[in-house]
Formats: C-alpha cells, sequence, structure tokens
C-alpha cells in the first residue's frame, strides 16, 4: 500500500493538498476516499485532475486488497477535525466540538498548541480543551 507520505507528494503535484482519507463501504460497496484541499478551494477540475494521476498508479499498487471505487472529493464546508494540522488550518473558524464527557459546544477555535486547542465562546471567555478530551470535532457553518 502507498504511504500517506508518498500520497501526500503525488496529490501536492497537483497543485492542491491531501485533508485525509478514509475506507468506508456504501451499498456494500467498499471506498477509497481521498479528500483534497486548497487555499483557493477545491473544484471538480482539481478532483478529476487527482483521479487521473492516481489511477493509474493504484492499478499497479493499489491502496486496498480487493475491489473498491475511488473518489477524490473536497473534505466539505464541515469538515472534520483529526489531526493537529486540521486545527491548525482551521483557526478562526466556527467548529463544534464533542467532548469525551458528551458536553457539545459550538465556538471559534482561537488556537491550537501543546496538544491542546483554545475556544472563544459567544459570552466571549475562552476555554481551553486537550485533544486526548475530544470525542469529535468539525468546523461548523450556520446555515
Amino acid at each position: 500500500m502507498i504511504s500517506e507520505e508518498n500520497l501526500s507528494k503525488l496529490i501536492e503535484q497537483c497543485h492542491v493538498s491531501l485533508y485525509d482519507y478514509e475506507v468506508t463501504s456504501e451499498f456494500e460497496k467498499r471506498i477509497f476516499r481521498i479528500y483534497i484541499t486548497s487555499k483557493k478551494g477545491v473544484t471538480l477540475d482539481d478532483c478529476a485532475h487527482v483521479s487521473r494521476i492516481l489511477s493509474p498508479i493504484f492499478d499497479v499498487e493499489p491502496p486496498l486488497d480487493g475491489e473498491y471505487t475511488l473518489e477524490i472529493s473536497s473534505p466539505g464546508v464541515e469538515r472534520k477535525l483529526l489531526k493537529p494540522e486540521h486545527f491548525k488550518a482551521s483557526l478562526g473558524e466556527k467548529v463544534k466540538i464533542k467532548l469525551t464527557n458528551k458536553e457539545k459546544i459550538i465556538a471559534i477555535l482561537e488556537s491550537y498548541e501543546n496538544s491542546a486547542i483554545v475556544l472563544v465562546l459567544d459570552n466571549g471567555e475562552k476555554m481551553r480543551i486537550n485533544l486526548s478530551d475530544i470525542e469529535k470535532a468539525r468546523t461548523y457553518f450556520e446555515w
């Protein structure tokens, strides 16, 4: 299987960045889904370009055993925050956090440092949370 580092380098040749990837199943079909980002936003052409680059490589060195479908996508407006770099890239954005104690918080992500985030709540108070206390986190868009 291709390493995350090599996958990232290949994707960067398309002038976008690897955000994350996952293996999921939908309608009994396995999907290898790759999320890409760009400061200018991700277009359908960007996704198609990455797919054209990766498909022949995956024909020779598949990312999974057996049959799968390759999907290239933007992580979306409300994207999962899983890695330190995801939190760093989302500074200043509204986030929705579910803590391991099941408490839910919606606030502005002010900073990330030493495996912890600082949120600014609606009332202006600041809250420091260790990543280890976070069950789920994602950016939050008010529709």
